[in-house]
């Protein structure tokens, strides 16, 4: 018989600012990494690194489910968590899908007004256009993805899949992990994806490597990564960490300026390349904790920066995530039809992305606002009608009405 423990249903949880932070920092650096040729797209982390913002939004994901729901799942209540993270799951598909027909409607209506095919090969509808009854099939499968709608299905298939995840890390914490590992590996190994659309593809982010990032991060988010922090935050570690990531710009570097590249040893260009996104490649994985070391040792959880105004409107847009995430989507492919059918300057790159970002602090602003107005609600409660008495003669002598 299950003992469940009712204080983790009732059981505040503390939010954690920094989390929003950087999820907001990812929304702006994936809206500017998907314009073409932004010069303001110079300040995102792929510039500078292997990772970006996709490893931030898994990582924070999966935390964010360890540490809620891991507390619900070890007080006994399996089933409500998974009722919520499944429900979850649904708003993301539902909200995939809508995204999926409206950005495809936009780039179908730019590419006829400017009749400029381009756009319709450039983001992978043409042939959605083309063989419409078939391909709304293959999206709804999730099989069929323009280009930049790849992270959603993604993220549906972790949620999905993480109610189990949560029950094993609160079993087997270690063993979990380990599981995980081992799936990655294999996945790499022998090649293992999900079937895309057209035939011959795969989804671009590759669920199986992926899921090493979600469940590393549901494993400090159900508290583990404190029983390791002495040796995380230690000294040899950081500088490790710290050799990492400038060996990462090093590299990088080489990428911006080909005359770098010379430098690289050629057996070293064997051994890292190619640094695959598809599958997480462990250059990627391995920068991002490097990366997380060194910013969660000067950013405390207790940090004032973050309860002050600077920071608000990125914070904002972290709380307010998935929405601001379609947003973005629309902003980035109205931002680069706007450079390539009218004037690439530098200026007007500066302009589409600061009034872009404006856009996306407004809209997180008003949900922010919204969200505060009163919910009122009524309540509604079945009333049974009164059963027909026949004529008082019809009753016993004595007797009492039906619904007394």
């Amino acid at each position: 018989m299950i003992t469940r423990d009712q204080s983790a249903l009732l059981a505040p949880v503390e939010r954690d600012l920094r989390l929003d932070l950087f999820r907001g920092i990812g929304l702006w650096m994936i809206f500017l990494d998907h314009i073409p040729h932004d010069v303001v797209a110079w300040l995102t982390l792929r510039n500078y690194g292997f990772s970006d913002a996709a490893e931030f939004f898994v990582f924070i994901s999966g935390y964010l489910v360890g540490w809620i729901y891991g507390p619900i799942v070890a007080g006994g209540w399996f089933l409500a968590a998974m009722k919520r993270l499944w429900r979850r799951a649904a708003e993301l598909y539902v909200a995939h899908i809508m995204l999926f027909l409206l950005f495809t409607a936009q780039i179908a209506r730019t590419a006829r007004r400017f009749d400029n095919p381009m756009y319709q090969h450039e983001f992978n509808v043409f042939n959605f256009l083309s063989h419409p009854d078939e391909l709304i099939g293959q999206a709804i499968l999730l099989k069929y993805k323009p280009v930049n709608l790849d992270v959603l299905p993604l993220y549906i298939t972790l949620v999905l899949a993480s109610p189990f995840i949560i029950w094993c890390l609160v079993r087997r914490p270690n063993l979990t992990l380990a599981a995980s590992v081992v799936l990655y590996v294999l996945s790499r190994w022998l090649n293992w994806n999900i079937a895309s659309y057209p035939p011959g593809t795969t989804w671009y982010f590759n669920p199986f490597c992926w899921q090493l990032m979600f469940v590393f991060a549901a494993w400090c988010g159900v508290g583990q990564i404190d029983k390791i922090a002495g040796w995380v935050w230690s000294r040899a570690a950081m500088g490790l960490a710290a050799a990492w990531l400038v060996f990462a710009l090093l590299i990088v570097m080489t990428w911006h300026v080909p005359a770098l590249e010379a430098l690289i040893p050629k057996w070293m260009i064997k051994a890292i390349y190619p640094i695959d996104k598809t599958d997480l490649d462990m250059l990627r994985f391995t920068h991002f904790l490097a990366l997380a070391i060194w910013v969660t040792h000067f950013i405390s959880r207790k940090w004032r920066v973050l309860h002050g105004a600077w920071l608000r409107p990125v914070i904002l847009c972290g709380q307010h995530s998935l929405p601001i995430f379609c947003l973005g989507v629309f902003l980035s492919f109205s931002a680069h039809w706007i450079l390539t059918q009218y004037t690439k300057g530098v200026w007007e790159q500066l302009a589409v992305s600061i009034v872009g970002i404006a856009i996306m602090i407004g809209a997180a602003w008003l949900l922010d606002r919204a969200k505060r107005v009163p919910e009122l609600f009524v309540k509604v409660t079945e009333v049974e009608e009164p059963e027909i008495v026949e004529s008082a003669q019809a009753a016993p002598p004595g007797a009492a009405p039906a619904n007394r």
